[in-house]
């Protein structure tokens, strides 16, 4: 098996449903499997994937986060590489077999993503530097529209370099990631004791600890329909929002994590 997609669905069946109809139109040149979790939804999902003949499904009984439910596919998978897909992605005509190609050509990457943009082809800023101790408070609250806040922001988001060409990065968003099944003994699955939020920059964190490389793949364009909360509540707002309480509290658990580990050297 050359490559395992794994689709994570909480209350998306829709949005599954189409990117399912996606994936079976590229007509992918290399032989891969496709992996259904719902992750406790119950939305109906079960009725729908076996319309899609070989789609295999895992149901689990409760929502346990992003870490949760996508390990269960990837233990299901039997891929040489994994894709661990959110349901709101279009992909293009190319954009996953140049994601896949490239990890053929580089053998030292073990985890990489895609360029993600828009559906009006803006870019969406999805590799980053290593977070202090402001990420919360820049990215969840008006704060950040502040000049200190921008600068801040431009800088963990990588502003300053070419999105359209490939790259060594130190964290990717985990809307769309290809892992190198190999390196998962040294490296683990992605640590479920983040419920939602830092699972990707956890796991970006732990490969480049391990030794591999971590890749920004600007010439795999991948079209991700997100859209980001608001950022403009003030912080007492933003406590009221499940969302933004899960980011916080993920943040903490993961600076709680590495308090004594030096930031990994990134070549």
């Amino acid at each position: 098996m050359d490559l395992s997609i794994v689709i994570l669905n909480y209350f998306n069946r829709r949005l599954v449903k189409e990117l399912l109809v996606n994936l079976l139109e590229l007509g992918l040149p290399y032989h891969n499997e496709i992996i259904v979790v719902d992750n406790g939804s119950y939305d109906g999902i079960a009725e729908l994937v076996p319309k899609f003949p070989g789609v295999k499904f895992i149901q689990s009984n409760k929502n346990g986060g992003f870490a949760y439910g996508n390990n269960l596919g990837v233990k299901a998978s039997q891929g040489k590489y994994i894709l661990i897909c959110n349901p709101d992605l279009a992909i293009l005509s190319d954009g996953l077999n140049k994601l896949y190609e490239y990890m053929e050509a580089h053998p030292e990457v073990g985890l990489a993503g895609p360029r993600l943009i828009n559906a009006d082809k803006s870019v969406q800023y999805s590799c980053t530097r290593f977070p202090d101790w402001h990420l919360p408070l820049y990215r969840r609250t008006g704060v950040g529209q502040s000049r200190a806040g921008q600068a801040w922001l431009n800088n963990y988001l990588m502003t300053d370099i070419d999105h359209s060409v490939n790259a060594y990065v130190p964290a990717l968003f985990g809307a769309c990631l290809i892992v190198r099944r190999s390196t998962l003994e040294k490296v683990g699955l992605l640590d479920e004791r983040y419920f939602m939020y830092m699972e990707d920059l956890d796991w970006s964190r732990r490969f480049w600890a391990a030794g591999y490389m971590v890749a920004y793949v600007g010439e795999a364009e991948i079209i991700h329909l997100h859209r980001r909360e608001s950022a403009s509540d003030n912080l007492w707002k933003t406590l009221f929002k499940k969302t933004a309480r899960n980011h916080i509290l993920s943040f903490l658990k993961y600076l709680w994590k590495y308090r004594k580990q030096p930031l990994p050297k990134i070549e």
